[in-house]
């Protein structure tokens, strides 16, 4: 077990202003950051094209226009597309229920796709995508057709035959905000517009999207933005999954929580859901939808009804089954190529799936990170195309392991300049290969991380002796849980020379204590029998040094806790006196 200290402690500094410092939120915010007020939230007038956006939408709407919003296939596509029509059912419930529709993607698909636009459509609007369809865009035109883009990602320009609205165009300073703030945004114009108040009750939708999304939490805005979501949470599908979620969640409702038990969800049914189980997702979201009575698909309920978002809520589960018994299919079969094949060989674990083993589309990012967690090194997951024209490409998924010398993975690959294209995050995104370029991209890879090293590095926040834990550090960061996500990451902190002996280590069940002084205990859950009998002497002792996360043990003392995240044994004596 290899950690390092993020920073040198700052004089005169409290533990949480020495960890917000380190996560790039200058020495004289941390306050600021900690309480904003809804004073950083920015006017949307300075988005630019929002004025354009707005006066075509109000002139479809005026002139009783068709209109399709396209969802896109994320969380964030889903939220982004729910609060844009939850909004303007309040402004114009006749008008959305008679002449907007709505299509989801069948497959895990981005952007519009021109043979499903109705032919009496005049206005799609595709909120969280299309920025780069310049083709389509300016197809759709020809038309008669005009489209309303509302998005995040990155793009080179305005499209000349759409209205796009971008905050990675022009000079709107949050560019952490995801499809669905920017979504927000435009309603906050039209309440300035309409002179209404409205766009403020989907924030529980935008910090829902913004998490799922793994934006950065450091801009004031998308910090605000997101307490204020997750501090009034009233859209029926968010409310629901939250009680659903209820035992893993604690009773606390923070940005990792939402991260791990509710986007998940979700995703699943957006990548591998039937088209029947997405379109009940999205109109679980939708006010004016989510109660109505629907036939129940509860196992013994035949007959029954039940509310489309008991429905929806259920299926998050069942599907994230059926997603999971995918991705261990696959990684069955990617297992034994592993080993056959010597990958493990390579400085990069790439797997090629031919065409017979290819793995769901949907699914090899999740392969990819699961394999990643295993191994420790970069990792590609891909299947084999085969084009028209004969020409051989492996597309599929690149994740890079996080704490180790390799810092982005998608610029490695770039820099080879033997990809196709390298696009989404640093170290989480599509990649495409062509047959006759990928051994060279191996070996060119091998070569430039000969000396990388890939056994995991915990930076850490602090270093304690075990004699000396300071209790209120860790109460002090335990109760920031809401603080935490991307981009302010929660802390972990390292404490060395721990003797274990019969008077301060236990295990109870599958979690295993240890006690030190100051009233500090460690815990780890799941802990194996033969693991503990490796730590236990009756009669001697075993030093250890232990990585780990700060916890309030609200169950029992209040007291601090160190939730442990990894450990390694230093050494063992047989007595100890």
């Amino acid at each position: 077990m290899n950690f390092q200290l993020r920073a040198p402690r700052i004089p005169h500094t409290s533990m949480v202003e020495q960890v917000l410092i380190t996560r790039g939120i200058p020495a004289e915010e941390v306050q600021h950051y900690l309480h904003t007020t809804d004073s950083d939230i920015i006017n949307p007038e300075v988005i630019e094209n929002i004025t354009n956006g707005a006066k075509m939408l109000i002139s479809h709407i005026s002139q009783n226009h068709k209109i399709m919003v396209q969802i896109d296939s994320d969380c964030d596509g889903y939220t982004s597309a729910a609060v844009l029509v939850n909004y303007l059912n309040r402004l114009f419930p006749g008008f959305v229920q008679n002449n907007i529709t709505y299509r989801v993607h069948e497959t895990k698909t981005h952007g519009i796709i021109i043979n499903t636009v109705p032919e009496d459509v005049k206005l799609v609007i595709a909120p969280d995508s299309s920025s780069n369809e310049f083709e389509i865009h300016e197809e759709l035109k020809a038309k008669g057709v005009d489209v309303l883009v509302i998005d995040h990602h990155n793009t080179t320009h305005f499209s000349e035959h759409a209205c796009v609205i971008n905050n990675q165009l022009g000079d709107y300073p949050t560019k952490s905000l995801s499809g669905v703030g920017m979504v927000y945004k435009f309603c906050s114009y039209l309440d300035q517009l309409l002179g209404v108040n409205y766009a403020d009750d989907y924030l529980d939708l935008v910090a829902l999207g913004v998490l799922a999304d793994v934006m950065d939490l450091k801009a004031f805005e998308t910090r605000h933005l997101v307490d204020r979501g997750l501090k009034n949470i009233r859209n029926p599908f968010f409310k629901g999954m939250v009680a659903k979620q209820d035992y893993s969640l604690k009773g606390k409702v923070n940005p990792v929580g939402v991260s791990f038990y509710i986007a998940p969800g979700v995703n699943a049914i957006t990548r591998v859901g039937t088209i029947e189980e997405k379109m009940m997702l999205f109109e679980s979201m939708l006010e004016f939808r989510a109660y109505e009575q629907v036939p129940s698909t509860k196992r013994g309920a035949k007959g029954q009804f039940e509310t489309r978002v008991e429905q929806s809520c259920r299926n998050t589960g069942n599907v994230r089954n059926r997603q999971n018994k995918l991705v261990d299919a696959s990684i069955s079969i990617i297992e034994k190529i592993i080993e056959e094949k010597n990958l493990l060989e390579n400085k990069m674990l790439a797997v090629k799936l031919s065409a017979d083993k290819c793995a769901n589309k949907a699914i090899t990012g999740l392969i990819a990170n699961k394999l990643m967690g295993k191994y420790q090194r970069p990792v590609l997951v891909l299947n084999e195309n085969v084009h028209e024209d004969g020409l051989i490409t492996w597309d599929g998924s690149g994740r890079n392991a996080s704490g180790i010398e390799l810092e982005n993975l998608q610029a490695l690959l770039h820099d080879s300049e033997l990809v196709e294209y390298a696009e989404g995050h640093d170290n989480a995104f599509g990649v495409s290969i062509r047959d006759d370029n990928f051994e060279t991209l191996i070996g060119w890879v091998n070569q430039e991380l000969e000396d990388c090293d890939f056994s995991p590095r915990y930076k850490v926040d602090a270093i304690y002796h075990s004699s000396m834990v300071r209790g209120e550090d860790i109460l002090e960061i335990a109760d920031l849980e809401r603080v935490w996500g991307q981009g302010v990451e929660e802390p972990m902190i390292a404490i060395t020379d721990i003797k274990l002996s019969t008077a301060n280590l236990n295990r109870f069940g599958e979690t295993m204590k240890i006690s030190l002084p100051g009233n500090v205990n460690l815990v780890q859950f799941k802990t194996s029998e033969e693991e503990y009998e490796n730590l236990y002497s009756a009669f001697g002792c075993t030093t250890i040094n232990v990585v780990g996360r700060c916890k309030r043990n609200t169950g029992w003392d209040d007291g601090p806790q160190i939730f442990i995240e990894d450990y390694e044994v230093l050494n063992k004596q047989a007595y100890y006196f």
